[in-house]
């Protein structure tokens, strides 16, 4: 059987597993590659305790699984010794991997290799990237700037809409939002209701 690994973060990102679902459906069909078995998880990659990765591991440690396809190794884990350990485990058992997106058919000794100096490589990246995001706000907050999420849409912009006459929904329409975006904009900023014309203050 061929096993067929899918992986995002968070919850919210339901359009990312329907991206790799997608491309590697494809690859499987081009490659000839049958008898499919799907594995979903929706969780970080920082831990190897995880429900269908779980499964997997159990799958291959019975000898139904010969085949393992993912969209990336980081799907698999995101820690260089997991990382490592878990693809060395997998091809003693002489299981193939196939990583897509990398372009990358790991087998015996040769594909422990490589696949331990791409996850080196990978955990470097990432820890340059974490550097240079903290430098970034080191030196942002050293300039006085505030830092977190700022919103998108201030009273400034709303309240002049709705005393030239327009409505919440004419608005919401006029500035690409939604009502409750300019209700949540207006509570934000402690509108005083009584500046507003008469008929708004009711909708607001």
């Amino acid at each position: 059987m061929v096993a067929v690994y899918c992986r995002v973060s968070t919850f919210d990102q339901e359009k990312g597993l329907k991206s790799q679902e997608k491309a590697l459906k494809e690859y499987c069909n081009n490659h000839g590659l049958n008898n499919l078995l799907w594995y979903r998880d929706k969780i970080t990659g920082s831990t190897t305790n995880r429900t269908a990765f779980n499964k997997l591991q159990s799958d291959i440690f019975d000898g139904k699984v010969d085949t393992v396809v993912c969209w990336k190794l980081d799907r698999l884990s995101r820690s260089l010794k997991d990382g490592i350990n878990i693809l060395t485990d997998w091809l003693e058992k002489d299981v193939r991997v196939i990583a897509i997106a990398q372009q990358l058919d790991f087998s015996g000794a040769a594909g422990q290799l490589i696949a331990s100096v791409l996850f080196a490589v990978a955990a470097m990246e990432r820890e340059n990237l974490r550097e240079n995001t903290k430098r970034g706000m080191a030196a942002a907050k050293a300039k006085g700037v505030k830092l977190g999420k700022r919103p998108k849409l201030f009273a400034k912009d709303i309240v002049p809409l709705l005393q030239n006459g327009l409505s919440i929904g004419e608005t919401a329409e006029k500035l690409g939002k939604t009502r409750q975006a300019i209700y949540n904009a207006l509570k934000r900023e402690a509108i005083d209701l009584n500046a507003l014309p008469e008929a708004l203050k009711m909708a607001v």
